[in-house]
Parts: C-alpha cells; structure tokens; sequence
C-alpha cells in the first residue's frame, strides 16, 4: 500500500512503499530529509443499532417502532345483556301480537320501535362486522353514527309502508324492491361506520332480519 507523502521543505508530493514507513530519507526533489509516517490501523467499530421505540421519551426524535392497538374484547356479561335485551324484544312482540291487532297499532309507533332497535343493532352490527385493522369508533362519535345508522335504517321501513299493499303482496315482487332497500341501508353503514361494501351490506341485513322476525311475531307481514 502506497503512502502519501509531503515534503515540508519544498511542498512536492509523492507515494512511497509502506515498507518504508516510519524511516527517514532525502526528498527526491529538494534532498532534504523526510520522515516517512508510519502506517496506523485504525480500527473500525461497528455499533448495534438502536431499539426500535414507540414513544419519543423526551428526546424530540420520532417513534421508530409501529404502535401495537391492543383489542379489547367484549365481555362475557355484555354479550349476555344483549342476548337477554334481544329476547326480550322477540318475547314482547309476541305478546303484543296476541294481546293487540296489528290493524290498531299506529304507525308512528311502529317507526319509533324500529328506531329503538335499530340503535343497538347499529351498535353490534359494527363491533360483529368492523375491520379489526382499524381503530374503532368509540363514545359520542360512535353514538351518533349509530342514531344517524339508525335513522336510515327505521326510515326505510317509512318507505316500506308508503308502497300500495299490492306492490309487496308477493314474495317474488320482493326480487325487484329488495335490491333498492338493500343498497340504501348498506350506504348508510358504509357513511356512518366506513365500513367496506361486502360488511355494510352484512350490517344492513342484521336489522333486517331481526326486524323482519319482530313484525312475524306481532302479527303483520314479515316484508
């Protein structure tokens, strides 16, 4: 390996061997003496990277590791509540539906009881069908897009009793109508909850479905 090597009498540059290294001799140029510098390793230190953090501790540098979300999952007593509220609603429909007749029952009243189920079908059906790679929405956001989900969800049982008797008086009429309930109700989830199109439609049909039982229950045409 060569040397680099400066004269400090007249300034002229060359290479010398490294076998000469730390000897003294004649600048080729100026024959002056010239210590050769001798030939020193310096050693090289590889560092360990540093631990991933996901909090800045202070020191005004950015997380480098992903925060982990941890799920909480529903508890045991929650989900039994709700298994008991969703009896009770099918066992109160029924007697209704034997102690009353249908014909009586106003339909305001009918829209308000869609409404009250609505709200925690709302609720369940986003925590069921929700994308776990998301953060949820929780408290008062989430409570007014279930009302909001809600809202849509018992204004389209509205719209249902707006239609002449004879236009769902058949189950195959239900072919050219449920599509278009279908797709409004799904785009209701998919606003309120930002769910993708396959679990909105998914939480569309939750209500439905559980609806649709209620009114059998009560008496009146299931669609």
């Amino acid at each position: 390996m060569a040397i680099p090597v400066i004269c400090p009498s007249c300034k002229s540059r060359f290479s010398v061997s490294d076998q000469f290294a730390g000897r003294t001799g004649p600048c080729p140029k100026c024959k002056k003496p010239i210590t050769i510098p001798a030939v020193t390793a310096e050693a090289v230190v590889i560092h360990e990277p540093e631990a991933p953090v996901t909090t800045s501790g202070g020191t005004g540098r950015a997380p480098t590791a992903p925060i982990r979300r941890v799920e909480k999952p529903i508890s045991t007593m929650r989900f039994a509540a709700v298994g008991a509220a969703a009896v009770a609603a099918l066992a109160a429909a029924w007697a209704t539906g034997l102690f009353a007749k249908p014909a009586d029952l106003p339909s305001w009243l009918l829209l308000a009881a869609a409404f009250l189920v609505a709200v925690p079908c709302a609720m369940l059906g986003y925590i069921a069908v929700r994308n776990r790679e998301l953060e949820p929405f929780t408290g008062t956001p989430f409570l007014l897009r279930s009302l909001a989900c809600a809202a849509v969800y018992a204004g389209l049982w509205g719209v249902k009793g707006l239609l002449p008797p004879e236009a769902t008086a058949e189950m195959w009429q239900w072919l050219y109508l449920a599509p278009m309930f279908v797709v409004a109700g799904a785009l209701a989830a998919l606003v309120a909850f930002e769910l993708e199109w396959g679990s909105a439609v998914a939480h569309f049909s939750l209500y439905a479905m559980f609806t649709s039982l209620l009114r059998w229950l009560l008496g009146l045409p299931p669609l």
